[in-house]
């Protein structure tokens, strides 16, 4: 019996163990292995799981394709998946991440202990991510020169294969089993109304972003209040769609123009986080840079608390961290400015915000997350400097002119004029009584005052010099 290892590829796209696993005419079946470990501190993808999950074996089964769902270690269900049915091939996509490398070889060790045979192939990356390296043989640490050398390297040994299975229209059924999965607190109920799961949505969502937003992007992906960006980072995380998918379409259109060269250089931010985790696996939960560890960090419950639930009297900040608990979603512009305020402002270790991101964040990645909050905290590789403090005044006032996307997530600020939007302290009592607006008891007061945060965020860099 041919087993195909259901891990993180949730497509009938581009999916190779797929394509391979639909063409064997021989007894074959597929299998999924729920790993709560992995998920529990991961609630909001949680739900995305239960979704996609279902959507998938939906397809498979109206192609009368066998599916097994489990509940348990990856190993320990082979063990006796291994020890009890007549296994004689198992294949799998790869996942290019240390702590998913090690659960394979574990799965390879077994499987050569059965005389079963193993066949890995190929990720939902465009390339095995320990393979860049530079001249001197030693990994990249700089985004532009690590990029320049792979989309070469892709390109040169560029033959995108039809490696697609049709997605089957259906009639949806649930499957008990999976409710497992779901977390008890029922707060991902409202994710609803902002998603549609799936490979065949991720496709769609692809071709209408090419159609009418790509060209753009370079503008709009800054500002919070328009839908200027793809939307594609869950239905990545989940291999609903793959990066090869995304660049051949590219490759179709104008390479020339800004919006399309900045959007298809996010695919390959993505695959500069793999690299550096790959090369650097202590990346995970320490700091690339070493002399970080000196930093004295602020260990304040009561200003993590205020940063989590939007509360920190700095509009922009609040809203887009209202977005995230609403929506399992957040404005990559945001993004940087939220996580700047904690580890800037609040002088809260990067390692906080990472583990409530991942918690929260349906796109969850754990190269992309940690990548991307050591580069906001100085920290990792090709890093922003730690002396860039961001501004969250200035941040709201450059991308959010007229406080619109304040005034969604923060509807108490709704009346407040477009000057003071993102100050409101600053507003004139006069202004405040004719629109019957106390900052104490409508919104918040700053936690902590921007200029004399950022000089004791400069003061606590020098540790690092030591």
């Amino acid at each position: 019996m041919l087993i195909y290892w259901i891990r993180n590829d949730f497509r009938f796209k581009d999916n190779e163990a797929l394509f391979y696993f639909s063409q064997d005419k021989g007894e074959k079946k597929l299998i999924y292995i729920y790993d709560e470990s992995k998920f529990t501190k991961r609630s909001a993808q949680k739900w995305w799981l239960y979704k996609t999950l279902t959507e998938f074996r939906n397809n498979l089964e109206a192609k009368k394709y066998k599916f097994e769902f489990f509940a348990g270690l990856e190993e320990i269900v082979f063990k006796n998946i291994l020890n009890k049915q007549n296994i004689e091939k198992v294949i799998y996509n790869k996942i290019y991440l240390p702590d998913e490398e090690k659960i394979e070889k574990k799965i390879i060790k077994l499987s050569e202990a059965h005389n079963v045979d193993c066949n890995a192939f190929s990720s939902n990356l465009l390339m095995d991510p320990r393979l860049s390296r530079k001249k001197d043989d030693t990994p990249f640490q700089v985004f532009t020169p690590f990029w320049k050398n792979e989309e070469l390297k892709y390109l040169s040994n560029y033959s995108y294969k039809n490696h697609n299975i049709i997605n089957t229209k259906k009639i949806e059924k649930t499957f008990k089993e999976f409710e497992k999965i779901l977390p008890k607190k029922k707060w991902y109920k409202k994710f609803e109304k902002y998603w549609k799961i799936g490979s065949l949505e991720a496709e769609k969502k692809l071709n209408n972003f090419i159609n009418n937003n790509i060209e753009a992007y370079d503008v709009n992906r800054d500002i919070p209040s328009l839908d200027g960006t793809s939307k594609l980072s869950p239905h990545l995380a989940f291999g609903e769609i793959s990066s090869r998918d995304i660049y051949d379409q590219y490759l179709k259109l104008n390479k020339k123009n800004i919006g399309c060269k900045k959007f298809i250089n996010e695919i390959g931010w993505r695959e500069f986080a793999y690299h550096l985790i790959n090369h650097f696996p202590h990346m995970k939960n320490k700091n690339l840079r070493k002399n970080f560890d000196k930093f004295p960090w602020s260990t304040s419950k009561t200003h993590l608390q205020k940063w989590k639930k939007g509360e920190t009297g700095y509009p922009i900040v609040d809203a887009a961290m209202k977005q995230l608990y609403e929506t399992g979603w957040m404005h990559n512009r945001l993004r940087m400015v939220t996580g700047s305020f904690l580890v800037k402002h609040l002088r809260i270790n990067w390692v906080e915000g990472e583990k409530y991101f991942q918690d929260t964040l349906l796109d969850y990645d754990a190269a992309n997350n940690v990548a991307g909050w050591q580069w906001i905290a100085g920290c990792g590789a090709d890093a922003a400097p730690y002396f860039r403090i961001f501004n969250p005044m200035t941040q709201g006032e450059k991308f959010d002119k007229n406080g619109d996307f304040v005034r969604k997530w923060l509807p108490k600020l709704k009346t407040i004029p477009n000057k003071y939007i993102h100050k409101p302290w600053e507003m004139p009592k006069e202004i405040s009584k004719l629109i019957n607006f106390d900052l104490k008891r409508d919104y918040f007061e700053p936690i902590v005052d921007h200029s004399k945060a950022r000089n004791e965020a400069l003061k606590a860099f020098e540790y690092t010099k030591k």
